[in-house]
């Protein structure tokens, strides 16, 4: 059946979004080397754009070492499929770039019309392991952890008590928290103090790099692959951290549980086991329970790294070290910038206090910080220096009815249910004449602090039939 013209439009429409959505890279090629598919992932890991690369002959537009050869033009050549091979190569700005390629030549009717390739990007996980390598250095101790809060302290005591042996420990706490702090100033405060502490957040990279890293790579694993240690290798003797760790595929989680039950790792690509003495440490920003309910954490692997769980709690848990913190904050931003600023204004402080801290003690840090960049020589920061974001919620708090006030409405309305619309009408015109009221029925005052403009309120005044005095 023929398609018309327009249905062949449709159609490669569809072909070119599915090829943009797919996570792997993809390059093909015509009989004459000249480029005529390449997918937003291929632009991606080679840093070019559409018009760089389309149309044009691969060779003018990538460079390749002495030693290797473009996959893709080999395919052309000797028309045969590979593998797995690694291949680093230049794009035209002369930034180097590592994949591993399967290519395959395209025949129509046993005629050779071109090549396609489909890649994964490896640059990034060559950049981490030569970065993991000279990682090792902390910062971090249990007398740099801020706060006399005794939610804090209780926290702090039972971290000290995990010093003492090479049991893995499980960190759990909201995204802000200072999960890494108390990471850190387990290992500064162990006998592993003198081996190295290598962090990872396992969010960073997808799962077939993700494990390169962690349980490194054997010659000849794949074309191209050298023998390379991987992270658990390299924390040998110390700590190694590992940052959201619910974030892993359950595939992964299971090999992972292998290595703690056994410590050994096995090498991609060996068929031998390698010992190793690494103490873990596992950060996750969400209740472990919840995240084994929804299937994000294995059971045994919570129960092997569970061996010591410690729960950091919200900023909003222990409001009484925001003094500390901000005091903290302001002589570290002092410091930093050349100021001399003193402290808060009475209205901040009482603000600080009030707000929910959503983003824990990485907020209030950025919020002193912000501000501190837009003062000029005042010695106390005021409402004003604060973020916009930050006075915008603070008004949007202001706003909200209180649950109390929510609940005494419905008890004073509950003798009869009624539908949800009359429901939801009859409060509304109530919160509606409680504001007015408040604002000695000025119209124009209502509506801002509303968030409404006069003319809404206005209609919605005649239309709940609420009457102005």
């Amino acid at each position: 059946m023929m398609k018309s013209q327009n249905d062949l439009y449709y159609l490669t429409r569809m072909y070119e979004r599915i090829l943009d959505e797919v996570d792997v890279g993809i390059h093909a090629v015509d009989e004459t080397g000249k480029t005529i598919i390449y997918n937003k992932k291929m632009m991606q890991m080679e840093s070019m754009d559409l018009h760089d690369v389309i149309d044009k002959n691969l060779l003018d537009v990538f460079m390749f070492k002495d030693d290797q050869s473009s996959t893709l033009v080999k395919a052309l050549h000797e028309g045969k499929i590979t593998r797995n091979v690694k291949q680093t190569y230049f794009n035209n700005k002369g930034h180097e770039i590592t994949t591993i390629n399967n290519t395959i030549p395209i025949y129509t009717a046993e005629k050779l019309e071109g090549a396609v390739e489909i890649a994964n990007d490896v640059t990034k996980l060559e950049r981490l392991i030569k970065g993991n390598m000279n990682k090792g250095s902390t910062k971090y101790t249990f007398d740099k952890i801020i706060g006399k809060s005794p939610a804090i302290k209780e926290v702090i005591e039972a971290a000290k008590r995990a010093t003492r042996t090479s049991s893995y420990v499980l960190i759990v706490g909201d995204t802000g928290t200072g999960k890494e702090l108390f990471s850190q100033s387990i290992h500064n405060g162990s006998a592993r103090l003198s081996g190295p502490f290598i962090s990872q957040n396992c969010a960073a990279l997808p799962d077939n790099l993700i494990e390169s890293l962690l349980f490194g790579t054997k010659r000849g694993a794949f074309t191209g692959a050298v023998d390379t240690p991987g992270l658990f290798e390299q924390a040998n003797g110390g700590t190694l951290l590992l940052d959201e760790i619910n974030s892993l595929t359950l595939n992964l989680q299971a090999k992972l549980l292998r290595v703690l039950q056994e410590k050994t790792i096995r090498r991609i690509g060996d068929t031998k086991d390698t010992p190793v003495d690494v103490r873990v440490i596992a950060n996750m920003n969400e209740d472990p329970i919840d995240a084994i309910a929804h299937q994000r954490l294995r059971k045994d692997l919570y129960y092997r790294l569970g061996v010591v769980t410690i729960f950091v709690p919200p900023l909003k848990d222990r409001k009484e070290d925001i003094p500390l913190l901000v005091e903290n904050f302001i002589e570290k931003y002092n410091e930093r910038f050349q100021m001399n600023v003193k402290g808060l204004s009475e209205e901040v402080k009482s603000s600080f206090l009030e707000y929910d801290w959503h983003g824990n003690v990485r907020e209030l840090e950025h919020i002193i910080e912000a501000a501190m960049n837009i003062m000029m020589d005042e010695e106390y920061i005021t409402y004003s220096h604060l973020p916009y974001q930050y006075r915008n919620k603070m008004q949007l708090k202001e706003r909200m009815m209180p649950l109390s006030t929510v609940e005494t409405f419905l008890k004073g309305n509950s003798e009869n249910t009624v539908p949800l619309k009359d429901q939801m009408e009859l409060f509304e015109k109530t919160y509606i004449e409680h504001v007015l009221s408040k604002h000695d029925f000025n119209i124009s005052r209502a509506a801002k602090s509303l968030g409404l403009s006069r003319q809404s309120l206005q209609y919605r005044m005649k239309k709940l039939t609420i009457e102005t005095k």
